[in-house]
């Protein structure tokens, strides 16, 4: 069991970083942090806007890491938000037509990306994978939500 553990946190310990690394690599060409791609694609999604709030709730990120992207947005004339004033977390924002433009560029380097990453994999094995993928998921935000059960058994003085 425990060497399924050990397989299964290295390899996603290893994917996030060179996911990171790719998305800091693509999003220098603009000025940008890294992690801040994911904004690009949650917001090109969402076409008719999104608050900070649901941005921050969709790409797993925290309120001030979303308000501190969505300043940067802002700066670099990537985003407009629609009424609320230009601070407000309520204001659904929109890609500028500027912004759309990156978005797209990044979506076309993530399928890039995406399909040499998965050379060698059948579409058959691509499904299995993602459908597992979804299910872990599924699973492990139960058992944050839940705690691993009988945490509470445990007496950590003996």
């Amino acid at each position: 069991m425990i060497d399924r553990f050990e397989k299964f946190s290295f390899a996603i310990s290893e994917l996030y970083r060179y996911l990171h690394t790719i998305m800091r690599d693509e999003m220098h060409t603009y000025g940008l942090k890294g992690p801040y791609a994911t904004y690009f694609f949650a917001l090109y999604r969402y076409k008719e806007g999104i608050t900070a709030a649901e941005l921050s709730d969709i790409c797993f990120k925290n309120k001030a890491d979303v308000s501190r992207a969505m300043t940067a947005f802002e700066h670099a004339k990537l985003i407009v938000r629609e009424g609320g004033g230009p601070k407000s977390y309520r204001a659904p924002i929109r890609l500028t037509e500027k912004g759309r433009m990156i978005a797209e560029h990044l979506r076309e380097r993530a399928q890039l990306a995406v399909s040499i990453a998965g050379k060698g994999l059948t579409d058959e094995n691509r499904a299995v994978f993602y459908d597992s993928l979804e299910i872990i998921a599924s699973n492990m935000r139960d058992i944050c939500r839940d705690k691993l059960p009988g945490a509470n058994d445990i007496d950590p003085e003996s």
